[in-house]
């Protein structure tokens, strides 16, 4: 069978190395343009087109899939079968249309719930019990074509986006070489999915990040764990940003002060911080400029422990 596989991220390369093991013809790897990246601003390949090349496999990187030579080109690949895993541009018709068994999708989340671009983070924001991956036949829609596997896990408490979407990527290469040969031979029909149940993520902004501190603690907790690693979880501390990286919920906490103040220590010797409901003990964090911290070491840095965080 002759696939061809789009995506980009280090998370995508999972489901291409599993397509080359299980003995797929990889006939062309689509993916995005080398980007700058760093201080220096170093052009720097996307991780699938570093994994294609030291795999031998050939190496497509459009700017846009809109370009009609570039359609031309994936279909000069005489596909069977398309692949996709977080490519970062949505698929046109004209190009779903090129292979005769069309192109499957892996999407970490329990669809219909959570479609769009972040639906790890939207999983361990709401703070559900259990997420998974699922294998669709994609249309034209956001994530809303139909389902031939799924697979669903616990989401543990002190699951973090990168490495959950990993994990998730990793199921779902072992769930993907599984679904192909009966889809391929006619024996796994996808079936829809409930598209009146669907929930849909959005794209994240550097705003997402920035704490409000009148939220509960619980809310405040999830958003460091949903936003590692990107857009990250910052507050600031008397003008200075300071980002959160790992934090315990004291839902029980009640005092007069306003959410945002640092009541002191908490018994790990970290800084407790008042919210909206409960407080935050905040046991690793990143001043600006500096290299991360425990909370204990950066709270025996203070000259005092009086202040108010986002103010």
């Amino acid at each position: 069978m002759r696939v061809i596989f789009m995506g980009s991220p280090t998370f995508a390369v999972h489901p291409l190395e599993a397509l080359v093991a299980a003995g797929y013809e990889v006939v062309a790897v689509v993916t995005q343009p080398d980007r700058p990246a760093g201080r220096g601003g170093k052009l720097t390949p996307p991780p699938v087109k570093t994994a294609a090349l030291a795999l031998g496999l050939p190496v497509l990187q459009p700017a846009t899939l809109r370009d009609p030579e570039v359609v031309a080109t994936i279909a000069a690949c005489a596909p069977d079968l398309g692949v996709v895993a977080a490519y970062g541009e949505i698929l046109r018709r004209n190009v779903l249309a090129l292979p005769p068994l069309g192109f499957l999708n892996i999407h970490p989340s329990l669809l219909p719930l959570y479609r769009g671009p972040t639906p790890v983070t939207g999983a361990i924001l709401a703070g559900d019990e259990f997420t998974g991956v699922t294998i669709i036949r994609l249309d034209p829609g956001m994530d809303s074509g139909p389902i031939l596997a799924q697979a669903v896990v616990p989401l543990p408490a002190d699951a973090r986006a990168a490495s959950l979407t990993d994990e998730l990527f990793r199921l779902g290469a072992r769930l993907l070489v599984e679904a192909i040969p009966p889809y391929a031979a006619g024996r796994l029909a996808p079936r829809p999915q409930e598209h009146a149940l669907a929930t849909v993520t959005r794209m994240l902004t550097k705003a997402d990040g920035h704490v409000d501190w009148s939220k509960p603690a619980l809310v405040i907790e999830r958003m460091i764990r949903a936003y590692d690693p990107w857009p990250g979880t910052v507050t600031t501390w008397r003008g200075q940003d300071l980002r959160l990286r790992n934090a315990v919920v004291h839902p029980d906490v009640r005092a007069e002060q306003a959410p945002g103040t640092l009541l002191g220590r908490a018994d790990s010797g970290a800084p407790l911080i008042l919210t909206g409901s409960g407080a935050l003990e905040v046991t690793e964090l990143h001043p600006a400029g500096r290299r991360p911290l425990t909370g204990i070491a950066w709270l025996n840095g203070l000259r005092e422990l009086i202040g108010k965080m986002g103010a």
